[in-house]
Parts: structure tokens; C-alpha cells; sequence
């Protein structure tokens, strides 16, 4: 018996002790792969090859676990500032022969972001270095990026289409009549377009003059840099008249689009790798039309950025503006404001900039993210606002404690109004035979009520809390722009600017991009040497290990695949994935009505002044069906 518990003692001992051993190594793999990164040095000499499989974004967000199992996930965004900076490397890098710009898997972005990149290629070009790009279909974003190509290609099944800004807004008004829900509108703003799909079925004249504005300033500066940069290119011919346009070849978009000087050349990815071959070698490595080269990830790493000099925090409120601890990719108000008021505290950081890309949000996440500001402002510390293609409304309002805005032309603004919309259903109730019937002991017992109605009392009380809210935003932009409460209510009202407007006006200080608030947050300060440090950029490895893993996916990651992942390659194709935005901005907006949002300072109407940040998959047809059934079978 004592032999027996002696063998079971070792028995025991040698499982715990393998327990412990697969622990460590479990938990060593672990740290290996979340302190994995590119190796440094290993940028080869040929190409920098950069595969846009999926939109250009001011911050990327990060992916879940869950998400990366199910392939259900963002699209693998790429962050502008990481793409110019590489671009820019590349001009001055011997190792680069040349710049390559694979866009068939391109999500698109922000105007303000394609002008960025642009201005970034024509760096490498004025090194005498080539810069090729090549497209299954070109839309207006990818055509102002093509026009500062050395060489453009096009596939032969592809083609380019110019829309211009402009397009379809969704209005439920007789929807929700038709369903008996009646939505509680609470506003402050004649140009506070946001709540107008709840409470019209088409565009009010003050809406469409707004818009009219905006949509105008955007076109001529997206002309006025394709022009730049290809002078040859025939805008005109191919806006005015497509179809006369693409009949002229023989029905052949793709000759078409050569014919109007928006691309150089046609052919396939073979071809195209052969081309870049010619100039940067082969990779035998590789398989036909297989280059020398590296890609984005692996020459980022490769780039040690300065730590010279004084640092300049940087934070980024990029997405809509939300409670909590969103993010990145979703500006979380408790989550910016601790960032922000580390930094303060840590006494690190010379200067602050804040850099905007938001459409607004949540009044409370705002506010908590506006408040971190003004406190570390308050300890003599300079702040700067560095807008970029989007800063409207609650984006303005994290933007009123700096001490100099800086925005570009084609950056959208304003829409400092305020709005809260809730739904209510004692209609739908009464009409499938439910009653409601209570006791009440004050005027507010039980309201705001959304199965029995709001009680003139409770909507007067709500209204006022809105009203009080846009007198406080309209106070803060006043003192921010040392102007009288009574002169910034003449240019709100809820109304959205371009940038070059939004200077006239005083809203914005002077133009630039973020370099340019750098400087002047450094020079404020004091800082002959300085370098940015991107606050929360390295606070998640997990985060940043699952981003790899996608990455890496696909080889979009690997220099010698060329278009790894597929793209619109035709105007179906197009409408297709089209198809996907549309079900974002009814899911959006419907959610704006149904989700319990509260006050918001947001800017519904930029939906359509910008591209979705990342979209998500296309919802499959039955979802589509269903909802039409749903809505076809309302009495």
C-alpha cells in the first residue's frame, strides 16, 4: 500500500510537472508572438510595394479574436500617416527603385487623405524615381491617386468611372408613419440635417443648399489637383457624357480611360509585374510577373523614427464620437480622455495635437474628450487641432480648446448643432389591440414614456436640455474664436463648411495637415528639435498581433504577390459591393432612431461626404428580402 501511494505521489508530481512545462511554453509562445514584429534590415532592393486591400483610414481599428476567425471583420485598412510616411522614405531610400501601388483591393478614402498621398508620390517622382499604380476598376479616389502616377494601368476587363461627390440619402418618414411609430424629434439648428430622415421623406431646400455648398468646393478641388498632376487628363469628356465616352472605343472601358488620359496603359497583373521587372528585377523566387520588393509592414519597421528633441503628443479622435472605452477606430470619450490626461500628468510631452477625422457623436463622450483637452491646456501646455477630411460636429466640438485649427480645403466642418431623437409606440400598440393605462403622480411619472406617449412635459422638458446644449456649444466656439455667442449662432444652425469656407469664417485658422500643426505645436512650445509621439498607438499587442495575423492573410504582405486580394473589376461589380453601403447607412441611421443614442452632436448628413471608414460585409440577399417583406406586410 505505501509503495503504491509512493508511485501515485511520482505519477502526480510528473503531471503537475508537465502541466507547468506546457504552461510555460504556452505562455513563452505567447510573448514570442506579441512581441513579433517585421525583422529590421530585411528591405530588399527593388520596389516598395504597397497592396491597398481595403480603405485609407486616419486610425485603423482592431480586430477582435472572434473576428478574425469568422473572416467577418473590417477590411484590412491601411493609416494614412503610414502609408505617406513610407511613400515619402522612399524618395530619399537607394534601396527603392521604385514605388508600386496595388489598388484592386483599394476601400477607398477621404479626399483630404488621396490628396496626402498624392503629394507623397509626386516627393518620389521629384527624386527621379518611377511610381507605378495599377487598378482592376478606377472610381474618384483612385483616379486622383493614378493622376500622380508615373505609369497607371488599367486591367483590360476594367475601366475608370468619375462620379463626382454627390448621391442617395435614405428618408423613413412614411416608413415609420406606415408602422405607426412616431419619432420624437429635439433640435437646434435650421441646417441640422441629421434628424430630416425621421421627419421628412425627401432633402429640406436648406439642406440641399448646404450640401449644394460643400459638394461644390469638394469637386473643383478634386479637379484642380488631378489637373495638376496630369494635365492631359480629358475631366470633362469623361464626366459629361460617359456613355458617348466608352462608345467612342468601341464599348471598351478600359481604352476608354486611356483615350481620356486617366491611365497610361493596359494590361493584366502579369503584365504589369513584368513592367515593374524591367525596372526593379525579377524575384525568381517568385511566381510569373513576380518582382523584387517589400512591402508596407516590413519597410515601416525597417524606418526608426527620430526620438530627437522635445516630444509632441499626438492623439487621434478618428470615427464617431462614443461613451466609453471604444476604440481605436471609434473615438471612446473615456478612452481619449485618459490618454489625454496622462500625458499631461506624466509632464513628458512640450505641446499637444489633436487630430480630428470624426463625424461627431455622443454629447457626453464629447465633452469628457474636450474637457482633457482644456485641462492640459490649462497647465500652459500648447495645444493644436489637426482636422482632416471629416471634423463636423461633435469633431468640432473636441476641437474648441485649441489655440490654433488648422484644416485643408477639402476638409468638411461645422455642423455645430444638437439633436436628440427618440421613437415612441403607442400607435403600433393601439393598432394590434394593446392598451396602455397607468397612475401618474407628477407630470413626468413614468415619461419620457415609449409605449404610452410623451407627455407635453417631459417633450418641453427634453427640448430645453437640447436648447441648453446648443447654447453651451455655440459658448464654447464663441470663446475659441473670440466671437459673441450671437455671431457663431449666424454661421451654426447645424450647417456643414468646406475648409476653405470654414476660414473665411473663423472657424479654422489656416490651412495644413498635420505636419504643419506639428510645427507650430513645436514652436509654440519652445522646441527647435522635436519628433510626434501617437498616444495609445502600442497599448494593445494582442490587438496588434491579430492585425498581423490578417495581414498576413492573402500575402498582402508579401512583396512578390500582386493583387492578393480582389476588386471591383467592372461597373457591376461596383454596384455589387455599392450594395454593402447602402445596408451600413440603413442599419446606421436606423439606429440613430432605435438605439437610445441620446443628445448628440453628429453630422448624419457627412455620410455621404465621405466613405465608410471600414466597411463590413455585405448582408447576405435574405436579409435584404426579409426586411422587404417585413415592410411590404405593414397594414
Amino acid at each position: 500500500m505505501k509503495f503504491a501511494r509512493s508511485v501515485w505521489k511520482i505519477l502526480v508530481a510528473i503531471k503537475d510537472g508537465l502541466v507547468l512545462l506546457l504552461l510555460l511554453l504556452f505562455f513563452g509562445g505567447l510573448y514570442a508572438l506579441l512581441t513579433l514584429r517585421p525583422a529590421p534590415g530585411s528591405v530588399q532592393p527593388g520596389a516598395l510595394y504597397l497592396a491597398l486591400d481595403g480603405p485609407v483610414v486616419e486610425e485603423r481599428a482592431r480586430l477582435r479574436p472572434s473576428q478574425l476567425l469568422s473572416g467577418s471583420g473590417p477590411s484590412k485598412a491601411v493609416q494614412e500617416r503610414d502609408l505617406v510616411r513610407a511613400i515619402e522614405a522612399a524618395a530619399g531610400d537607394s534601396r527603392i527603385k521604385a514605388v508600386v501601388l496595388d489598388l484592386e483591393g483599394f476601400g477607398g478614402g477621404s479626399q483630404v487623405a488621396m490628396t496626402h498621398i498624392g503629394a507623397a508620390m509626386d516627393k518620389v517622382r521629384s527624386a527621379k524615381k518611377p511610381v507605378l499604380v495599377r487598378a482592376g476598376l478606377y472610381t474618384d479616389d483612385s483616379v486622383q491617386i493614378a493622376a500622380h502616377a508615373s505609369e497607371a494601368w488599367v486591367d483590360p476587363l476594367g475601366g475608370a468611372l468619375v462620379a463626382g461627390p454627390g448621391g442617395t440619402n435614405l428618408y423613413f418618414k412614411a416608413l415609420l408613419d406606415r408602422l405607426k411609430i412616431k419619432a420624437h424629434v429635439f433640435k437646434v439648428g435650421t441646417y441640422k440635417s441629421a434628424v430630416e430622415p425621421f421627419t421628412r421623406e425627401n432633402a429640406s431646400p436648406e439642406a440641399k443648399e448646404a450640401l449644394g455648398a460643400v459638394y461644390s468646393a469638394l469637386w473643383e478641388a478634386w479637379q484642380a489637383d488631378v489637373k495638376k498632376a496630369r494635365p492631359k487628363a480629358d475631366i470633362k469628356l469623361v464626366t459629361s457624357d460617359p456613355v458617348k465616352w466608352i462608345a467612342a472605343s468601341g464599348g471598351d472601358a478600359a481604352k476608354a480611360a486611356v483615350a481620356a488620359g486617366l491611365v497610361d496603359r493596359v494590361g493584366d497583373k502579369v503584365a504589369f509585374g513584368k513592367r515593374v521587372a524591367e525596372i526593379v528585377g525579377a524575384d525568381p523566387t517568385g511566381g510569373e510577373g513576380a518582382f523584387k520588393g517589400t512591402a508596407l509592414r516590413t519597410y515601416l519597421a525597417d524606418q526608426t523614427p527620430s526620438i530627437d528633441g522635445k516630444a509632441i503628443a499626438v492623439v487621434t479622435v478618428a470615427g464617431d464620437i462614443v461613451d466609453g472605452d471604444a476604440g481605436p477606430g471609434s473615438a471612446g470619450g473615456d478612452r481619449i480622455a485618459e490618454l489625454v490626461d496622462k500625458a499631461a500628468a506624466s509632464g513628458d510631452y512640450a505641446a499637444l495635437v489633436v487630430r480630428v477625422d470624426s463625424p461627431g457623436g455622443s454629447v457626453t463622450g464629447a465633452e469628457r474628450i474636450r474637457a482633457a483637452i482644456a485641462r492640459m491646456k490649462a497647465k500652459k501646455i500648447p495645444v493644436a487641432v489637426s482636422m482632416a477630411g471629416l471634423a463636423a460636429s461633435g469633431g468640432y466640438w473636441v476641437s474648441t480648446p485649441a489655440d490654433r485649427v488648422f484644416a485643408e480645403p477639402a476638409t468638411i466642418t461645422g455642423s455645430i448643432g444638437i439633436f436628440a431623437i427618440i421613437p415612441s409606440f403607442e400607435e403600433a400598440l393601439g393598432k394590434v389591440g394593446i392598451g396602455t393605462d397607468g397612475v401618474w403622480t407628477t407630470p413626468l411619472s413614468g415619461q419620457p414614456d415609449l409605449f404610452g406617449g410623451f407627455s407635453p412635459t417631459a417633450e418641453a422638458v427634453i427640448q430645453q436640455q437640447i436648447d441648453s446644449g446648443y447654447a453651451r456649444f455655440i459658448g464654447l466656439v464663441a470663446e475659441a474664436r473670440h466671437k459673441t455667442p450671437a455671431e457663431i449662432d449666424k454661421i451654426a444652425q447645424g450647417r456643414v463648411w468646406d475648409g476653405g469656407t470654414a476660414r473665411q469664417l473663423g472657424l479654422v485658422d489656416e490651412f495644413g495637415g498635420i505636419d504643419a500643426a506639428l510645427a507650430w505645436a513645436a514652436k509654440a512650445a519652445g522646441a527647435k528639435t522635436w519628433h510626434p509621439v501617437y498616444l495609445g498607438a502600442d497599448a494593445d499587442p494582442f490587438g496588434a498581433l491579430l492585425d498581423q495575423l490578417a495581414d498576413s492573410e492573402g500575402g498582402a504582405d508579401s512583396s512578390h504577390v500582386l493583387g492578393a486580394k480582389g476588386g471591383s473589376s467592372d461597373f457591376a461589380a461596383l454596384a455589387a459591393q455599392r450594395q454593402g453601403a447602402l445596408a451600413q447607412q440603413l442599419v446606421g441611421d436606423l439606429s440613430r432612431l432605435l438605439g437610445g443614442a441620446g443628445a448628440q452632436v453628429y453630422c448624419l448628413e457627412c455620410a455621404g461626404l465621405t466613405p465608410p471608414a471600414e466597411p463590413q460585409a455585405t448582408p447576405p440577399a435574405s436579409t435584404w428580402l426579409a426586411l422587404l417583406a417585413r415592410i411590404a406586410g405593414q397594414g
